[in-house]
This record gives structure tokens, sequence and C-alpha cells, in this order.
């Protein structure tokens, strides 16, 4: 598992899955992020005496949930009931965003989803010659690449316990469980193939493009525009149902590498601008002599969107127009993406014109949220909130106040992840240092 860090350092120490040796020896994914991890590594310290070695959030989650484990735990055996006492008492501490998966020793497989659902968890099955055998994942893609299909979601809160024998048991842990998905999740993150809490990713996407279609169409009318181009690769399906919804051409006007990271997250400006070159090369033909709407999933700092808008008019482009199937992004994620600090969106503190300016726009227009919401909730009516934070600075589990904001923004800006991975650990350590 690759380390994608939304708390503590991006060192290789932090690769999951993490393992602990008691109780029973466990290895332990999570994906999400914690919005009390520093009171929970603090209990973990002085309540359980137990050591965190990283800055992770993830090590602290797993060794809460060992904790509670070997408070229940007396002999070799624990029951499918002990496991949901277990989960449930999790859920009681936790706050913030977990999905989870922990293979336990001689146990099985326990998995694991906040009362919120905020992060996706699949469940899967398939029938072998030596009987029924499952799986979870984060996107149901997964499930199918290895033969296994796709049962449902685990629900929010719910806790899933696969036996050694492939015995199969699930019970419901939280008190007051509100399916609330990550939005960005489906303009983002998933692939276009998956299924999210009983919604496509691709058909939500189609909805997007035409939400926003209509959009421009209402409010570009005299807006001569003469060719759609996506940005590959996740913006593909909003265009081109967007160049359908406007009666325009759809056109490939760049190539990606697909070497290449997501540049929003990497560290420094000067090393953003540069991937976003190596990451994508335009065919200028598309672009030569033509009016040219750009369409991207979101804009997050503006680095890639303004190098981009460069690129398409040294490529030849009279005129271009950017669509964004996102709303601004004016808030920083808690909940398991990492982001940029508040004052690095480039949206934060700024209205659409000031951002059109400062990427070198001819045009630029945003996704309104409610479209947003609607595309999505779409293809699935029972759900009847999303988690929009970046968009709206609602946190829906309650406890992002501006102290713990201000903290993630000293964390995340430019300068704190230019510096070393040491000072990083020995930040880990002074957080060790508590007074009894």
């Amino acid at each position: 598992h690759c380390r994608y860090p939304t708390a503590g350092s991006s060192s290789s120490a932090e690769a999951q899955p993490f393992y602990v040796n008691s109780p029973f020896g466990m290895a332990f994914a999570h994906n999400g992020n914690l919005t009390n991890a520093l009171d929970l590594q603090i209990e973990v310290a002085k309540i359980a005496r137990r050591h965190i070695n990283t800055t992770s959030d993830s090590e602290i989650l797993m060794n809460i949930f060992a904790h509670e484990l070997s408070q229940r735990t007396t002999g070799l055996t624990v029951s499918p009931k002990d496991i949901f006492e277990v989960v449930t008492n999790v859920h009681n501490k936790a706050r913030g965003a977990y999905a989870c998966v922990a293979a336990i020793i001689g146990l099985g497989v326990v998995a694991f989803r906040d009362p919120n659902g905020i992060r996706p968890l699949a469940l899967g099955k398939r029938i072998t010659e030596m009987g029924e055998e499952y799986m979870v994942a984060s996107e149901s893609v997964a499930l199918d690449a290895v033969g296994f299909q796709f049962i449902r979601d685990v629900a929010p809160g719910e806790a899933v316990f696969i036996t050694e024998a492939g015995e199969l048991f699930t019970q419901q842990c939280a008190q007051t469980p509100l399916t609330s998905p990550c939005i960005f999740e489906f303009v983002y993150f998933a692939r276009p193939d998956s299924f999210i809490d009983g919604i496509s990713v691709y058909a939500s996407r189609v909805n997007m493009g035409k939400k926003l279609g209509e959009k421009i169409a209402r409010e570009w009318a005299d807006l001569d525009i003469d060719v759609v181009i996506p940005i590959p690769e996740t913006s593909m399906d909003v265009a081109l149902q967007i160049a359908i919804t406007l009666d325009l051409p759809y056109r490939q006007g760049f190539v990606k590498n697909r070497y290449i990271g997501r540049t929003f997250i990497m560290p420094g400006q000067t090393q953003r601008k540069k991937s976003v070159r190596r990451k994508l090369n335009a065919i200028s033909s598309e672009f030569k002599g033509k009016n040219v709407l750009l369409v991207d999933d979101s804009i997050v700092r503006g680095t890639t969107s303004g190098q981009i808008i460069e690129m398409a008019r040294e490529s030849g482009a009279k005129k271009v127009y950017f669509a964004s199937a996102a709303p601004e992004i004016r808030f920083p994620n808690v909940y398991g993406i990492d982001m940029p600090s508040a004052n690095e969106l480039i949206a934060y503190g700024r209205e659409i014109d000031q951002i059109s300016d400062l990427i070198q726009a001819d045009g630029l227009i945003f996704q309104d949220i409610s479209d947003l919401v609607a595309a999505v909730q779409h293809e699935n009516p029972q759900i009847s909130r999303f988690e929009t934070s970046v968009f709206d600075g609602n946190y829906i589990t309650g406890d992002v106040d501006q102290a713990y904001l201000e903290r993630i923004d000293a964390a995340r800006n430019d300068q704190a992840r230019k510096a070393p991975v040491v000072q990083a650990e020995l930040s880990n350590l002074d957080m060790h240092n508590f007074e009894a």
C-alpha cells in the first residue's frame, strides 16, 4: 500500500499496512483521516500504554482497535460478538473518516466504516472449489479485477467479520449512522467503473456534464466556442456530455503521461509547474485557430489550470475558456484528501473573475454545488446528505473548529511539506512528552 499522507509525514515508515503484535498479531489498513488523532494518541499512550512509532493517524487507530480487542480477550479465540463490541467502542472514540481492514492472525479479517460512511468500502464474494471467499476493498473495481462479485457496500457504522473458515458475520455498530459519502470521490478519486453506495461513478459524471452544460448554455450563450477539450482523464466523461448538451465537437487535445502523480499534492510550486508539462502534451492541431472550452474535474491550487491554458495558447488557440465540473474549492479537507492549506487554494477569498485572471482564462465557469449534489444523488435518491466541506465549509462530524483548521494549515503549507521527515518524527516524539 502506498503512503498517501493526509496526516503526518510521507516517510516510507508510514506505508501501510501497519502491524502490531498484540493481541494475536494484526495488520491494519486505513483510508481516511481522524480529526481527533491527537487526543487519541495521548489516550493510547496514557491508558493503553502503547507507543506510536510514526506520525500517522492510521497507526493510532490501529492501536485503539488493538487495545479494545485485548480488553476483551482472555484466550486464543474471539467471538463475532466480541469483535462487534470492539468496533462499537472504536466508533465511540474515533472522529473523522475511516474505512478500515484488519487481518488478525488466527482469527480472520475485520472491516468497518465510520458512522457517516465518508470513505467507501465494498464487500465481494467468489465461490471456489474450497467454498465461499470474501473480500473487502475501497472500490468495487478492485473486486472485479480478481474475480470477486460485488455484493454490496459496507454500510456506514457497520462491521464485517470474516473468519479463517470463510464464515461471514455482520452487524451495525453505530448508534446513529447516516450515509454521507464524500462527494469528491465521484468528482475525482473513484474510477468511472466503480459503484459507491449504490451510485455509478460514471453515471454521476455524465450527470455533472449535463448540469454544467446547461449552465454554460444559460450563462455563456453569446460565446463562440468551437470545440470542447477535456483535461485527461477524470473530466473526460463530463466534457463529452457538455459537448453533447451544447451540440459542439468533442476532441482529445492533450496526451497524458500516466507515470506522473497528482500535481496538486506535490510540494513546491516550481515542482508542480514542471510536473504539469511532463504530465500533459498538447495536440496542436486541435487548438490552432480555435476558441476552445477546456474542462477539468476541479481547480485546487490553480497551478495545473494556468499551465494548461498557457499550453493551449502556445498551441495556437485564439481564446481559451475553462469549465470546472466541481464548485470552487474554498476550504481544506480534513477527511482523507491531502489538499493544501486554505490560503494556497486559489478560490480561497477570491471571486470567480479574480480566479479567471490568475489562471489567465478568457472565461471561467464552475458547477453549482446544488447541481453537483443533484447529479450524484440522481443515481441513488435514498442518500440525503453528502460530505461537501471543501466547497461549503460544513464539516459533518461537528468537531472541526478554527483551531483544528489552523493546525491543518500549518502542517500542509508548502514550507511544511519541504521540511525533512526527521522534523515530523521529532514532532511525534514531542507529542509523547505530555504531563502525566
